[in-house]
C-alpha cells in the first residue's frame, strides 16, 4: 500500500498509458457484422494508428503537466500526502484488513448478482451512483450485464477509498483534506466513462462511425493542447459562437479614462433622472468583467443602469511580463482610487458607492480601509462585497494548492516568468469541479468526437486573464496563507497599516450557499469586522449563478437576518428564505439607507458630458486582449 501511494505522479503516468491503450483494446467482438478482411484490417490499422498518436499526445500532456516549481510542489505534497495515509494505515492494520474484507464481500455478492444476469435474470444493481452524478445516465449500465458490472465495481472501489480515507487517524485536518482531494482526483480519473471500451456511449459512437469520432477528438486534443500552458485546457464552447462586444458584454458605454492597468467605463442611462451617487465596479481580475455584463438578460451592468445609477466599472488590463513589478497596492492606487479621481472629474462628484466580486472585493475592502487610515473614508458611501473572502480561515479545496510549501512553488515560477499565465489558474479551478468542468469535455471532446456546445457562461470561464508576479505571490501569501487582512495592522499598503475594524462604511454582504470558491462560512465572518454598519444576505446556488441571478428569473431564493451573530452556523438558524434574486433587496437597501443619495436626483450623465472625453465605445480594448495575444502566442483555434 505504501508503495503504491508515494508516487502519485507515476499512478497518474500509468493512467494516461491505459488512456491511450483503451484506443486499440476491446474493438474486436463489437466489429459490425458483414465486414470483409480488408475492411477489418482497414479498421484495425486505422485503430492501431490512432493508439499511436494518442499515446504521443498524452506523454505531451504529461511533460506539460510538472513543468514548473509550482507543479513540482503540488506533486510532492500529494506524495507527502498519501505516505501520511500509508503511515496511519500501518499504525492501524485493522481499518485496512476490514475495508479490504468488506470490498471481498461485496465483489463476491456482485459476481453472483454478474451470473444470475447472465443467465437472463431480472437483476436490481447492488450500488448504485449518486443522483447528480450524470457520469452513468446512458441506459447501458443498468441494462447491459457487462457495462453494470464495470459500473459497479468502479462504485464499490470508490466508495471503499472514501471510507477508508474518512476513518484514517492521526491525521491533522489539512492532511486530510489535501489526501481527500488528491485521492478523489485519482479515484475519478479512473472511472470506467474515461475509457473507450468501458464507455458504452463511446463505443457505440466509434462503432458507428467506423474510428471517425476519434480521428475528430485527436485533432481537438492537438489544439487544446496547443492552446494550453501547464497541463491541458479542455475546450468548454464553440468560441466561434460569441465575441466580446458583439453578442456579450453589450450594454452600451464608453471608456472615458485609463491607466496602464484599467479602463474606465461609463455606461449610457436608460432613466431621464439617475441618483446622485455614482457606483463604481469593482470586477475580479483573475477572471475578465464581463460575467457582469454576459448578455442582455442577465446583465447585472444592465440592470443596474435601469435602476437609475450611474454606472462606472472598473475594465482590468490582461498583463504580462512587463507589468511584473505591479502589487497589491498599484492595484488599489490605479485601480478603484484612480476611477474615483476620474469619476469626480466625469460628473463632479467626490464620493461613490463601490459594488465589488470576489477578489474585486477584497482590493474593495483593503481600498476602504486604506482610505480610512489616510482620513479620505468619507469618499465611500457605502461598499457591496459580492462572494468576496476577507478572513481567509476557510478557503476550500482550493487551500489544498495554498500550503507553504506549493507557495513557495508558485513564488519561484512567478519569479522566473513574471506572471502567472491565467490558463494554468484555470486548469487547477477546473480540478475542484473535475467530473464537471474536465472529464465531461474529455469525453465529450476527445472521445466522442463532438464539437462542444455554445455556452457564454463557459466562454467567460476560458477566457482568462494573466495575474502578474508582484501581485498574485503576494495576495497568495499574505491572504491565503497567513490571513493577514483580519489582523490589525497586519496588512501595510504605501506605507500605511490598515484595518478593518476602524471601517466605518456602511457594508452590505452577499456570498452564495453553494460556493466553492469562495465560501460562505468564512465570507460571513468578514461582515463582523467593520465598525459601522453591517448586512449579510446569503444566496443560493454558487459562486456565478447565486450571483448574476436577474430577477425575472425567480430563482435559488436568498437568506437574510437583521442580526450578526458570532458564528455562520447560528446566522442560518434565524434566518429566513425569501424567494427570487437578492438583486432588489440590495436595491431596497440602497434607497432606503439613502446611499445612493436618491432623493437628491439629477439629470441622466451621459459618457463624455463632463471633462472626460470619450476615449473609444465600451466593451474597450482591455477585455478583448486574450493570453495569446499578450504573449505574442498563435491565437486559439476556433
Amino acid at each position: 500500500m505504501q508503495s503504491a501511494w508515494q508516487n502519485p505522479f507515476k499512478q497518474m503516468s500509468g493512467l494516461y498509458e491505459g488512456l491511450s491503450q483503451g484506443f486499440t483494446q476491446g474493438f474486436s467482438q463489437e466489429l459490425p457484422e458483414g465486414l470483409s478482411q480488408s475492411e477489418v484490417e482497414a479498421w484495425s490499422s486505422q485503430l492501431k494508428e490512432i493508439g499511436e498518436q494518442y499515446q504521443g499526445l498524452m506523454q505531451e500532456l504529461l511533460s506539460r503537466i510538472a513543468p514548473s516549481e509550482a507543479a513540482d510542489s503540488v506533486y510532492s505534497d500529494m506524495r507527502e500526502s498519501f505516505e501520511a495515509a500509508a503511515q496511519s494505515l500501518m499504525q492501524n492494520p485493522t481499518l485496512l484488513w476490514e475495508t479490504q474484507a468488506r470490498l471481498l464481500q461485496e465483489q463476491w455478492l456482485l459476481w453472483q448478482q454478474g451470473m444470475r444476469a447472465m443467465a437472463g435474470e431480472p437483476v436490481t444493481p447492488l450500488i448504485t451512483p449518486d443522483k447528480n452524478d450524470r457520469r452513468f445516465k446512458d441506459e447501458a449500465w443498468t441494462q447491459d450485464p457487462y457495462y453494470m458490472a464495470i459500473m459497479q465495481q468502479y462504485l464499490l472501489f470508490s466508495q471503499m477509498v472514501e471510507e477508508l480515507v474518512d476513518n484514517l487517524t492521526g491525521l491533522d485536518d489539512t492532511h486530510k483534506r489535501n489526501l481527500a482531494f488528491y485521492a478523489r482526483q485519482l479515484v475519478n480519473a479512473m472511472a470506467p466513462t474515461n475509457f473507450i471500451t468501458t464507455n458504452p456511449e463511446v463505443m457505440r459512437r466509434t462503432i458507428e462511425t467506423r474510428g471517425q469520432n476519434l480521428v475528430d477528438g485527436l485533432e481537438r486534443l492537438r489544439e487544446d493542447l496547443d492552446n494550453s500552458a501547464e497541463g491541458i485546457n479542455v475546450r468548454m464552447t464553440d468560441r466561434t459562437a460569441f465575441g466580446v462586444g458583439d453578442n456579450i458584454a453589450v450594454t452600451p458605454g464608453a471608456v472615458v479614462y485609463e491607466n496602464e492597468l484599467i479602463q474606465l467605463i461609463q455606461y449610457t442611462p436608460t432613466t431621464e433622472k439617475t441618483f446622485k451617487t455614482p457606483l463604481l465596479m469593482v470586477p475580479p481580475w483573475i477572471n475578465k468583467y464581463y460575467i457582469l455584463d454576459l448578455r442582455e438578460e442577465n446583465s447585472m451592468v444592465k440592470w443596474l443602469v435601469a435602476q437609475g445609477h450611474t454606472v462606472f466599472l472598473i475594465s482590468w488590463r490582461n498583463p504580462g511580463p512587463e507589468q511584473r513589478e505591479i502589487n497589491w497596492a498599484d492595484y488599489m492606487q490605479m485601480g478603484p482610487i484612480s476611477a474615483m479621481e476620474a469619476i469626480e472629474q466625469a460628473c463632479g462628484e467626490k464620493s461613490v458607492n463601490l459594488h465589488s466580486y470576489c477578489v474585486g472585493g477584497t482590493l474593495a475592502a483593503s481600498t476602504v480601509a486604506y482610505l480610512t487610515s489616510t482620513r479620505r473614508g468619507r469618499k465611500v458611501k457605502s461598499v457591496t462585497y459580492m462572494a468576496t473572502l476577507q478572513d481567509f480561515r476557510d478557503p476550500g479545496e482550493i487551500g489544498v494548492f495554498l500550503n507553504e510549501r506549493v507557495v513557495e512553488g508558485i513564488e519561484q515560477t512567478l519569479e522566473a516568468k513574471g506572471y502567472l499565465d491565467g490558463r494554468s489558474m484555470a486548469y487547477t479551478f477546473s480540478l475542484l469541479r473535475e467530473n464537471d468542468l474536465f472529464w465531461s469535455f474529455y469525453i465529450n471532446n476527445y472521445l466522442k468526437g463532438e464539437t462542444p456546445a455554445a455556452f457564454d457562461l463557459l466562454y467567460w470561464n476560458t477566457d482568462g486573464t494573466n495575474l502578474p508576479a508582484g501581485t498574485h505571490a503576494w495576495y497568495l501569501r499574505h491572504m491565503y496563507l497567513e490571513n493577514r487582512l483580519v489582523e490589525p495592522g497586519g496588512i501595510e499598503l504605501d506605507g500605511v497599516k490598515i484595518d478593518l475594524r476602524k471601517v466605518s462604511t456602511p457594508s452590505y454582504f452577499v456570498s452564495t450557499k453553494e460556493d466553492h470558491i469562495a465560501r460562505w462560512n468564512s465570507t460571513y465572518y468578514g461582515a463582523l469586522l467593520p465598525k459601522g454598519p453591517a448586512t449579510f444576505v446569503l444566496g443560493g446556488s454558487g459562486h456565478i449563478a447565486g450571483i448574476v441571478n436577474p430577477p425575472h428569473k425567480n430563482k435559488y431564493g436568498y437568506w437574510t437576518n437583521d442580526a450578526l451573530p458570532e458564528t455562520h452556523e447560528e446566522w442560518l438558524e434565524s434566518a429566513t428564505l425569501n424567494e427570487g434574486s437578492w438583486w432588489p433587496h440590495w436595491q431596497a437597501w440602497m434607497t432606503e439607507n439613502g446611499y445612493a443619495d436618491n432623493d437628491k436626483m439629477v439629470p441622466a450623465r451621459q459618457p463624455g458630458d463632463g471633462e472626460l472625453k470619450v476615449i473609444e465605445p465600451a466593451p474597450g480594448r482591455y477585455v478583448k486582449t486574450t493570453i495569446p495575444e499578450v504573449l505574442g502566442e498563435t491565437p486559439p483555434q476556433s
